[in-house]
């Protein structure tokens, strides 16, 4: 097993010991693979075509969004 180091916040690091019995590096390792996971499904053929329509959709619904109305679309 490889291991790696992660930098964090001193206040979130002193919350974590608060919590010691949990094992955090149980915890990430499987939150790492759950995301993972979740990535190569979508990075399949049969969920590709579905995510790129929905980047598509979005492109399309900016473009008719009637920016002069709502600033915040600005930065979308």
């Amino acid at each position: 097993m490889t291991n790696i180091t992660l930098s964090m916040e001193e206040v979130i690091y002193r919350r974590m010991r608060a919590h010691s019995e949990i094992k955090w590096s149980e915890y990430v390792r499987k939150i790492i693979k759950k995301y993972l996971d979740e990535l190569e499904t979508l990075e399949t053929k049969k969920y590709k075509e579905s995510a790129f329509t929905m980047l598509a959709s979005q492109e399309v619904l900016k473009k008719d969004w009637d920016n002069k109305l709502d600033e915040r679309w600005d930065d979308v």
